[in-house]
C-alpha cells in the first residue's frame, strides 16, 4: 500500500486538507480557493514507507526488495519540509502485513518534529486505531485491506470524522490486493470505489502496483478512468518517475485527479522538488 496541503497549526484544530475545490485555513477551515484551472489544486505528496523504523522504498510492494534511504523517518520528513513539501505521505509497511501499527514510534516521532500535514496507511484495521492516530495529531487515515474486507468500518470512520479518513485501493492486474499487497482479492479498484460513494470518504488513493517502485511513470490512464466513474477526488500513486509525470498531472485530461506521490524517483534525484511544486504553484496561480 501506498498507497495533506495547507498546514493547520497543532493546536488549532485538524491540520488540514485540501479537498477541491478548497483549502483549509490555518486553523483547520475551509476557504473557497478561486482557480480557472480544476486541476491547479493538484498536490504532489513526498512519500514515507516505514520498515524496521526505517525509511525505505520497495518494488512492487516486495518487502524482500526493500531498499533503505534514511535511518531516521523524522530527519527524512525534515528534509521534505526543507525542499518545500507542505504535507506527507506515509505508510507503515509492516503495519500492513500485521494488520496493526508496528511503526508507531517512528510516526510520532515525525509527528514531534514536522508541523505540516501527516497523512498515514498500513494496519488500520478497526474503529479504534483510526482514532487513535487521529487523536495523536495524524491529518487523515488511509484504509486499505479493511475497505475490502469490512467496508462498513470506512463508512463509520469517514461519518464520525468528516475528511480525514481515505481509502487506499492497490491494484494487481486490475483486482485490489490486500494484507500488505500479500493476497489479491477478486474484486476491481470500481467495485470497491463505488461503495463508498455516499460514504463521505475524503479521497481514494490508487496504486498500479506493477509500477510501484520502478520509475515506469504513473498509469494515468487507469487513474484518470477511475476518477470519471467517481465522484470520490482519487490521488495517483505508484510508478511516478520524473518531472514529465507532474506535467501530464497538470493537463486537462487530468483536472479530475487530486494529487500524486512521489516516492524512488525523490530519493533517487530524478525528480527535482523545486522544479516540482514550482509547476504546481504556477498553476495554482493560472
Amino acid at each position: 500500500m501506498r498507497s495533506i496541503r495547507e498546514g493547520g497549526s497543532r493546536n488549532g484544530g485538524v491540520r488540514g486538507l485540501p479537498l477541491s475545490p478548497t483549502l483549509p485555513h490555518k486553523a483547520g477551515g475551509s476557504a473557497p480557493f478561486a482557480r480557472k484551472n480544476p486541476g491547479s489544486i493538484m498536490i504532489l505528496f513526498p512519500a514515507i514507507d516505514l520498515k524496521n523504523g526505517q525509511c525505505v522504498r520497495l518494488e512492487q510492494g516486495d518487502m524482500a526488495r526493500a531498499t533503505v534511504f534514511n535511518l531516521d523517518p523524522a530527519a527524512q520528513a525534515q528534509s521534505f519540509v526543507a525542499q518545500g513539501f507542505e504535507y506527507l505521505h506515509v505508510v507503515d509497511l509492516d503495519g500492513a502485513f500485521a494488520g496493526k501499527p508496528v511503526n508507531a514510534q517512528a510516526v510520532e516521532a515525525m509527528l514531534k518534529t514536522i508541523r505540516i500535514p501527516v497523512q498515514l496507511g498500513g494496519g488500520i484495521r478497526d474503529l479504534a486505531t483510526v482514532e487513535a492516530w487521529l487523536a495523536k495529531g495524524i491529518t487523515r487515515v488511509i484504509i486499505g485491506t479493511a475497505a475490502v474486507r469490512d467496508p462498513e468500518l470506512v463508512k463509520a470512520a469517514a461519518k464520525k470524522f468528516p475528511g480525514r479518513v481515505a481509502v487506499g485501493l492497490d491494484a494487481r492486474d486490475g483486482k485490489v490486493a490486500v494484507e500488505g499487497w500479500a493476497e489479491t482479492s477478486q474484486v476491481t479498484v470500481l467495485e470497491i470505489a463505488q461503495r463508498f460513494e455516499d460514504a463521505g470518504v475524503a479521497a481514494i488513493i490508487f496504486t498500479d502496483i506493477a509500477r510501484d517502485g520502478l520509475l515506469k511513470g504513473l498509469n494515468l490512464d487507469a487513474t484518470i478512468a477511475l476518477a470519471d466513474s467517481i465522484s470520490i477526488p482519487v490521488i495517483a500513486s505508484g510508478g511516478l518517475a520524473s518531472i514529465e509525470d507532474v506535467k501530464a498531472m497538470l493537463t486537462p485530461r487530468a483536472t479530475k485527479l487530486a494529487g500524486a506521490i512521489a516516492g524512488r524517483a525523490l530519493y533517487d534525484g530524478r525528480l527535482d522538488p523545486a522544479a516540482a511544486l514550482n509547476l504546481i504553484h504556477d498553476a495554482r496561480r493560472s
